[in-house]
């Protein structure tokens, strides 16, 4: 309450983003009333409000990480940054996901996806845990500066549910991922992480992790029509 006051009567002009995203949250700020609060700190902080903001991280994706990814087809995997960034795909990811609206975007991030896109809650029944993954995982995001620059993009539009999570600091436990296929089909997956250190970036594949899950996929991919193999995302 009182570092509140010292902000309220200008005695304390350089809040951190943080602070600024819970005054906002506990304000209940419309997307607009966020940026115009955002835009007010960055005058009173001395900074110029027409000043560029950090650039988002390099979505390079090395030629050998795209062999690596490409020996998984037809499997289910994708590669992603720190962030969140879909960077390259399989096409049995893209089927996994057909229809839930993740690789809708011209530049698809899981986490913004899981914290703005309504059919997140449907497409994961645990949505919470899933949420908790993804804002966890910032922490080990491209750069300080990319990932506050990504998280204050992002907490104009998900608001509290994105900045409670965010400063939690405790990794969520492990464990199978739940998926609601928009197909109407109930999926449980295991997945393996393989991290790409140097490039800060972590491929992901998808493992059914019953019998019935890989009966079901086994079903949609002979469903599909033939499609090209990897996707990369520019």
């Amino acid at each position: 309450m009182e570092y509140l006051t010292r902000i309220e009567q200008g005695r304390d002009r350089n809040p951190s983003l943080s602070v600024v995203n819970a005054i906002a949250d506990a304000l209940s700020l419309s997307i607009a009333d966020r940026t115009h609060l955002h835009h007010l700190a960055k005058i009173t902080g001395g900074a110029c409000a027409g000043m560029r903001r950090p650039a988002p991280p390099d979505r390079t994706v090395r030629p050998g990480a795209l062999a690596a990814l490409r020996l998984l087809e037809p499997g289910i995997a994708v590669l992603t940054n720190g962030l969140g960034d879909v960077l390259a795909h399989t096409t049995g990811f893209a089927l996994l996901t057909a229809g839930s609206g993740l690789l809708d975007a011209d530049a698809p991030n899981l986490t913004r996806y899981v914290f703005t896109d309504p059919r997140a809650r449907s497409f994961f029944p645990d949505w919470d845990a899933v949420a908790d993954e993804q804002a966890f995982a910032l922490w080990t995001g491209p750069s300080r500066d990319a990932v506050e620059w990504f998280s204050t993009d992002l907490a104009h539009t998900a608001g509290p549910e994105f900045t409670r999570r965010l400063h939690l600091h405790t990794p969520p436990p492990a464990g199978t991922l739940r998926i609601h296929h928009p197909s109407g089909h109930d999926l449980r997956l295991d997945r393996e992480n393989l991290d790409l250190s140097a490039d800060a970036q972590r491929v992901t594949l998808y493992l059914p992790a019953d019998e019935a899950t890989a009966d079901t996929l086994a079903r949609l991919q002979a469903d599909e029509p033939r499609t090209p193999h990897l996707r990369l995302v520019a």
